[in-house]
Formats: C-alpha cells, sequence, structure tokens
C-alpha cells in the first residue's frame, strides 16, 4: 500500500476515534469507527519493523510477495 494511502488512512483513524471520544458523532458510527480504528492500528502495528523481528519474518517478505 502506498505511503499516502496510509497516512491518510490513519489521519481517518484518528479523526474517527477522536470524534467517537469527544461524542461528536452517533453513538453506532461512533462504535464502527472505533471498532475499524483498533483493526487498523492493529494492522499497522503488525507491519512494523520490530514486530516483523519477533515473528521471524523477513525485512522483503512484503515485496516478495508481489
Amino acid at each position: 500500500m502506498n505511503n499516502d494511502i496510509k497516512a491518510m488512512t490513519d489521519g481517518a483513524a484518528v479523526v474517527v476515534g477522536l470524534g467517537g471520544f469527544m461524542g461528536w458523532m452517533t453513538p453506532v458510527v461512533a462504535l464502527v469507527g472505533g471498532i475499524l480504528t483498533i483493526v487498523w492500528m492493529i494492522i499497522r502495528i503488525y507491519e512494523t519493523e520490530t514486530v516483523k523481528k519477533l515473528l521471524g519474518r523477513k525485512k522483503d517478505d512484503d515485496a516478495s510477495e508481489k
């Protein structure tokens, strides 16, 4: 995934997370947005080099699949 897209998605996750926390959204939207924010952040943490090292994944795993 392109870094620009990741940055925009990170920003959207922060906005939705803060909006739900501050009560600016309806409860259903805040719940769905909160769940999606948590899932996105877990994916981003899983992609980090530290987690890759801990799990024994190679640095170029993503490039070799293309």
